[in-house]
This record gives C-alpha cells, structure tokens and sequence, in this order.
C-alpha cells in the first residue's frame, strides 16, 4: 500500500471560521460554494453526482469515503455535480470487486478538489448551530484575507437560479413506450434514480427541461406530471412555479399512486410557493 503524502488545507467559512484539514491526492488547488452535508452511510457517488448539490461544497459525516470505489452505473447524473468534496479519511484503495476504479481516479477526471482529515462532525454540528453558508476549501493556508475576499464573490443561495446549469437541453424518453401510465417530468436536476422507480412502476416518462410550459407537457397528453429535484432556489423559477399552479389538480393522483407524491424535493418547494 503506498503512502500518499499530503498538503495542508483550511476551510474557511463566510463567517471567518476556519477548520484545518489535508488536501486529497496531495495537490494544491480551491474551491467554493455554499457548504452542505450528508449524514449517509454509503452512497457517496450517488451524492456527489446528484444534481441537487450543483455547486455546494459536501461534507460526508460517515467517517470513511472511497473504500468501495466507484461504478459507473450508480452516478445519478452524467457528470459529478458538486463543487467540492470535505471529509474524515479518504480511502484511496477499495475493496468492491464489483467497482469500475477508485474515488480518487473519479475525483481526477471530475476535476474535483478535495480535502480530508477534517473534523466533520464538528463541522456539521457548527452548520447546523448556526445556518448554511458559503466557504471555500483551500490549500493556499497562508493567504487567508486572500481567500476572504474569493469568498466574498461568491453568490449567496437565496434567489439564485441553478436549475438551467443541470436541467436537460432537449425532451427525451425514459422508459417502455407500452407502458400503463405516461409521465411528463419537468427536470430541474433529475435524478437518474427517479427515473429508474416511475419506470418499474410501469410509468412511461417523458422529461422537459426546466423552462417548458405547461401546454408542451400537456401536449403529450400525460396521464400525470412530475416535478424532480434540484439545486439552487425555487423562487426564480417562475415558469415551473405557474406550471405548478396550472396542473395542481388536474391529473397528480396518478403519481401520487406511483410515487407517493407528485413532486420531489425542489419540486414540493414548487408546490409550496
């Protein structure tokens, strides 16, 4: 097993605090966003390519990341979606026969910085006590009003759209064509994963980008909507907002008997606004 020397690397939070941690792979580099976190047990891939986390900076509280490496089939979108990575240890070896290749070589091709050794539970607990907020990782550990003032270009979350950065382009088809039911899904960052569960339920889906009216889901003739996950805030989301509003009655039960509920995440946000 070979030793991986590492670099000195600091979070700064915006609100001046700083955690002390070791870059992952030895390199130097930053990066920045809103900082947020996930308590899962496993599952690391699917979070870090959830298009949910377009740009937060994840911190991991389960104590180990990457001893079961990666596959390729459990990202939950085309690419890593995260801006950053914060954790505990960092297992740079894995142990799944079933793995395509190691964390560490999914980290270098999704050019994602990353810093371990972190105290993240501390780091969580200081989240949670007082609110969510921007920071940047970092090894330039000797440049702090440097980095403050990188911080400070960085957009605050409240009012920020970020659904067009992870929203599809063009309308495309997931599922059996003669399936029982027809979906029309409006992604705002969907999930590879969701896509999967309507199918198994014999749900036929068609997915919009974010910014399709109602009438060219409505076109399709669908037997219910849905509205996904995603990242950023809902307020900007107009569009989705008055779609909401329009279709609010007219078919969900179809979903909620496929899916429980007709929106997901970001999308009973859409449903709260």
């Amino acid at each position: 097993m070979k030793y991986q020397t590492r670099k000195k690397a600091i979070i700064l939070l915006a609100d001046g605090t700083i955690f002390h941690g070791k870059s992952v792979g030895d390199k130097d580099g930053s990066a920045v966003g809103e900082v947020c976190f996930n308590t899962g047990m496993t599952g690391y891939q699917e979070i870090f390519t959830d298009p949910s986390y377009f740009g937060q900076l994840m911190v991991t509280t389960n104590a180990h990341i990457g001893n079961y490496g990666v596959r390729e089939e459990e990202n939950e979108s085309d690419k890593a979606k995260i801006s950053g990575l914060i954790c505990k240890n960092f297992s740079y070896n894995y142990s799944r026969p079933a793995a395509d290749g190691s964390l560490s070589s999914f980290l270098d091709d999704s050019n994602l910085f990353a810093i371990s050794d972190v105290d993240t539970r501390a780091l969580v607990a200081y989240i949670r006590e007082n609110g969510a907020m921007n920071a940047i990782i970092s090894t330039d550990v000797d440049n702090i009003e440097g980095l403050k003032k990188q911080l400070k270009e960085v957009p605050d979350m409240n009012g920020l759209e970020l659904a067009s950065k992870v929203s599809t382009k063009e309308p495309y088809f997931f599922g059996k064509e003669n399936a029982t039911y027809k979906i029309a899904a409006l992604d705002i960052g969907i999930k590879k994963n969701i896509l999967r569960c309507l199918a198994e339920r014999d749900a036929y889906i068609k997915v919009f980008p974010f910014d399709a009216t109602y009438e060219e889901l409505s076109a399709w003739n669908p037997d219910g909507y849905f509205l996904s996950n995603g990242p950023g805030d809902p307020q900007p989301l107009s569009g989705a907002i008055n779609l909401t509003k329009k279709n609010t009655g007219e078919r969900p039960s179809v979903i909620r008997n496929l899916f429980r509920a007709p929106g997901n995440c970001f999308g009973k946000w859409n449903f709260n606004l």
